[in-house]
């Protein structure tokens, strides 16, 4: 059963409540292959006790029948419909066995059969289902109206779909853009990692580019419309999701590849063995009786069980250590990939801007813990990203701050306050610094000799050079240090990215929207030369489908909607959970709950030790098929052996497969990895 992500048409809805969107969310039991699978199960669930139990055939046999037809008419009819095509697939082949089985007294294990399949396919409907409400439910993120000014100056609140190339909006201070389009006039800071995965806001003035659906800070802004609503990146996203995942190819099990050979070969096996003891004056009974005996022994069952119990397994396996692998294919094909493309924001980074250097200048008369005190307390009172990490790097060095007086704040440049009689600036070193040159500084007998111009210039360049944003700290006028914040690489990312450079054969590359400086120096540390920074989320897409022009098989790790696109159109997408967006976890093949990045290759080894005991399983099912074909057609192979050695290498397999719920499998996948 395959599906595939079908656009609806998307109706905007009212939020609940101010500043909440609509949840799209589709229910499980709103899908008819979930309703007919639970209906299945539960049917089969109440049949199976009564049965092993030694209660009459009439108590549990119409459950098994009941079960039957709730979970296998819709295989049944798509696999009716499929003959209409002229083809055959294993889902009616499924039922066709499943029905044998019953008319040979295996009632159960038909029952079991059904069940497993539907509720396979109910599975495949509800991602596709939940796929599609995070793909709608991004339109969420661009507003549904924006303040369009008229030329004289009034203001309109007009839908933005109303929105024209040229029209000007007024975007206010914790509003989000209405539009694509450039600053005509304002400042502000804008935060807009949904768009590019920037880790901190950015700073927007005149003649700057902001996208709709971004988040803008404490400034107004004017901005000039400069593409239509249906044209905007966040509407391109939205499409390019859908388009990736309707284009991608079919997911399909190793057995699925020779599914119509296999089928079609059975089929018309059982018809010669059946047919061709007549033509030669055989019993219709005996001849219809070896048919079924070889119906059963060539049964695609074994074939299809063995191949599931690994996978499965180590579907179990994975999600007790934090890995969400979202079905069967996907894990089978995590263990194909040759090569890797890795966001760096929230994926090899922490995602959050931490103090990383605390600098006093010469002359300034402070220490670091000073210094860091003075900072911290007047930005104790912003929400700014860069402040919080500020208050953050002090109360981990358990410093004790002050309270702050005569608190303000200017979009672009910084926070200003009074904190223990000095007055503290703390903001951008451009703009702090282009304030006070060519302006002449009396020293201050209580902080020293003023730093030279030139010292704070140096160590800005020191602190951007190294991938850091520079802070400036001005005490009375006087610069007085600098702090370089950067978002922290996490532990395991170099480990990380060796081993999956060890596992696919191929060093990992870098996707990312940061600047190229900050994402070239956060690459170095992490071990990956490969680096394309800048990227918006049709670059990240294009990038991806570069690589797989090429014949490679692309592992995306991600986490935001930018890095969606990619995450759909690549051989398998992962994302990670903790902090990953809705789209992202949706569109993703696999989510790692525990944001531990070291799960990534230990699951793409787990998916290979599956794939080779999926081997193991097909050429055991297939040595016992062989024989027991080959005993039905030269010999005489009684019925009920026939069916105990087929269900005996079922289970056979069966319990090879489940070796990968063992704990040592994950811990010997991890050992594989690193």
């Amino acid at each position: 059963m395959t599906s595939t992500l079908t656009p609806r048409p998307v109706e905007r809805q009212q939020p609940e409540r101010p500043g909440t969107p609509p949840r799209r969310r589709t229910r499980v039991l709103a899908l008819p292959e979930a309703r007919w699978a639970a209906a299945a199960t539960v049917l089969f669930l109440l049949a199976l006790p009564l049965q092993l139990t030694g209660a009459p055939v009439w108590t549990w046999g119409p459950l098994y029948a009941l079960s039957y037809v709730t979970g296998g008419w819709e295989p049944g009819w798509e696999g009716l419909k499929a003959l209409k095509d002229r083809t055959l697939d294993v889902d009616l082949l499924m039922v066709v066995a499943a029905l044998g089985a019953a008319a040979i007294g295996q009632v159960m294990d038909g029952a079991l059969l059904i069940v497993i399949f539907a509720t396979s396919g109910a599975l495949e409907a509800l991602a596709t289902a939940r796929t599609a409400d995070s793909v709608r439910g991004l339109l969420d993120l661009a507003p549904a109206t924006a303040t369009r000014l008229s030329p004289g100056g009034g203001e309109q609140a007009v839908a933005v779909e109303e929105l024209t190339v040229g029209d000007i909006v007024l975007v206010r201070p914790g509003e989000r853009v209405g539009a694509d389009g450039r600053v005509l006039d304002g400042a502000s800071e804008v935060d807009q990692a949904t768009i590019t995965g920037e880790p901190l806001p950015v700073p927007k003035e005149r003649g700057d580019e902001v996208f709709a659906g971004t988040l803008n800070g404490t400034g107004a802004l004017r901005v000039r419309v400069e593409r239509d609503a249906s044209d905007s990146v966040i509407a391109r996203i939205v499409r390019m999701v859908q388009e990736a995942s309707e284009t991608k190819a079919p997911t399909q099990l190793f057995i699925e590849k020779v599914e119509q050979r296999y089928s079609l070969g059975m089929v018309a096996a059982t018809l010669a063995v059946f047919l061709v003891p007549l033509a030669f004056g055989a019993q219709l009974t005996d001849a219809l009786l070896r048919a079924m005996t070889f119906m059963i022994v060539a049964s695609p069952c074994a074939v299809v069980l063995a191949t599931m119990p690994p996978l499965l397994s180590a579907i179990a396996n994975a999600g007790r250590h934090g890995v969400l692998v979202k079905s069967a294919v996907v894990m089978e094909r995590l263990g194909q990939a040759d090569a890797v493309a890795l966001d760096k924001t929230g994926t090899l980074t922490e995602g959050s801007p931490r103090v990383t250097d605390v600098r006093p200048l010469p002359g300034s008369g402070l220490d670091e813990q000073e210094l860091l005190t003075l900072a911290a307390a007047a930005e104790r009172p912003s929400e700014h990203p860069l402040a919080r990490a500020v208050a953050d790097a002090a109360r981990e060095r358990g410093l004790d701050l002050p309270d702050a007086r005569d608190f303000t704040s200017a979009p672009g440049v910084g926070v200003t306050a009074v904190v223990g009689g000095r007055t503290v600036a703390v903001g951008a070193p451009a703009r702090l610094l282009d304030a006070r040159d060519g302006t002449a500084t009396e020293p201050d007998a209580e902080v020293g000799t003023v730093a030279e111009p030139e010292e704070s210039h140096r160590t800005v360049a020191e602190l951007e050079e190294s991938g850091r944003t520079a802070v400036l700290v001005v005490v009375d006028g006087t610069p007085a240090g600098l702090l370089g914040i950067a978002d922290r690489l996490r532990p395991d990312a170099a480990a990380t990215v060796a081993a999956l450079a060890r596992l696919t054969g191929s060093a990992p590359v870098l996707l990312t929207g940061d600047n190229p400086r900050a994402a070239a120096h956060l690459a170095a540390e992490a071990g990956i030369d490969d680096v394309r920074a800048g990227l918006l989320p049709q670059d990240k897409l294009d990038a991806v489908r570069e690589m797989e022009s090429t014949g490679r098989k692309v592992l995306v790790v991600g986490d935001g909607v930018n890095d969606a696109p990619a995450l759909a159109a690549a051989h398998t997408g992962i994302a990670m959970g903790r902090a990953g967006s809705d789209l992202a976890l949706e569109t993703a093949d696999a989510v790692i709950v525990r944001d531990e990045l070291a799960a990534v290759p230990a699951t793409v080894a787990l998916s290979r030790r599956a794939r080779r005991l999926v081997v193991q399983n097909l050429v055991i099912a297939g040595v016992f098929i062989a024989g027991l074909v080959v005993w039905d057609l030269a010999g005489d192979l009684p019925l009920p052996l026939g069916v105990a050695g087929h269900e005996g290498s079922t289970v056979l397999v069966g319990l090879n497969g489940l070796r990968l719920l063992r704990e040592g499998a994950w811990q010997r996948a991890a050992g594989e990895s690193s």
